[in-house]
């Protein structure tokens, strides 16, 4: 039977903007296929976006949505969570948007482990904006604002992430839908930041403006620089020197026994409201 993504979206506003082949579409559907699987009722889902491409989530989903300004995604939602500690949010945002103008805001939100479900499409470009260097953006690259090649050394989203203290952190491209959504849905169950950098294509504002060729060999190009977790942790530091720039797929960190924000935050109502002083010892 196919699976009726309709009743999960704004079917007003398909087709969707977004250049053909991107993989924005494929994530679209895995996050719908994981809400689904988890049994969310979407009257209890917000999703919230900021700029660039991956900003149009928030008009295509049918459910609670805010489109952001520029950067401030996970401000917005940390405090759509706070208020709404029972309902489920997702915050979409590109690797410029995340990483780098809404950089400190995601080091924060992991920090706290806010109970968000953080989707950060890297697609190693700003791409809306024509093809400005990234924070993820591979040395070498041509952009619009290094047109000799980028000499940024660039994030490992995941490894921020882990070290800022999100307590759920994986890793998923587009070239496997059904795996993405298996990670989506694991994240969504976890009770605290749960962060997906998903590796993704843009073939129009940075494999075309590098030669990379049109959607499938820019796919090629990520397979090429992504492996499975198992056989990533079986290699030794000298097999990973010679296979230069390489990514694990899966969940990299997962800690099921930090306190999540909310929870936490409700001693500080309760502190205030009734006067129970907080235990910080219970605060882990």
């Amino acid at each position: 039977m196919a699976f009726d993504y309709d009743k999960y979206l704004r079917t007003d506003k398909m087709p969707t903007l977004w250049c053909w082949g991107c993989g924005d579409g494929v994530i679209l559907k895995s996050m719908i296929r994981a809400i689904d699987a988890v049994g969310w009722d979407m009257n209890d889902v917000c999703v919230v976006s900021g700029i660039g491409c991956s900003g149009r989530f928030s008009s295509y989903v049918d459910c609670n949505t805010i489109h952001t300004t520029h950067g401030r995604a996970i401000a917005y939602a940390t405090g759509v969570k706070l208020a709404n500690p029972d309902k489920h949010v997702i915050v979409i945002t590109g690797d410029g948007d995340g990483l780098a103008i809404g950089g400190n805001h995601t080091i924060h939100g992991c920090r706290r482990n806010i109970g968000l479900n953080h989707i950060l499409i890297n697609n190693f470009i700003y791409a809306l904006t024509n093809s400005q260097t990234s924070p993820t953006t591979p040395r070498g690259m041509w952009t619009v604002t290094a047109q000799y090649g980028n000499i940024d050394p660039s994030f490992d989203a995941c490894k921020l992430a882990t070290a800022a203290g999100a307590t759920f952190v994986a890793r998923g491209n587009v070239i496997e839908p059904e795996k993405l959504t298996k990670l989506f849905v694991q994240g969504f169950k976890h009770d605290g930041y749960s962060f997906f950098d998903v590796f993704s294509n843009c073939h129009i504002n940075l494999g075309r403006k590098n030669k990379m060729g049109e959607a499938v060999q820019n796919l090629e190009w990520i397979k090429k620089r992504t492996m499975n977790k198992a056989k990533f942790d079986a290699l030794t530091d000298d097999e990973r020197a010679q296979l230069g720039e390489i990514y694990p797929l899966g969940v990299l960190h997962e800690d099921t026994g930090k306190t999540e924000y909310t929870k936490a935050y409700a001693k500080v109502i309760a502190a205030a409201r009734d006067g129970v002083k907080i235990d910080f010892k219970e605060l882990v």
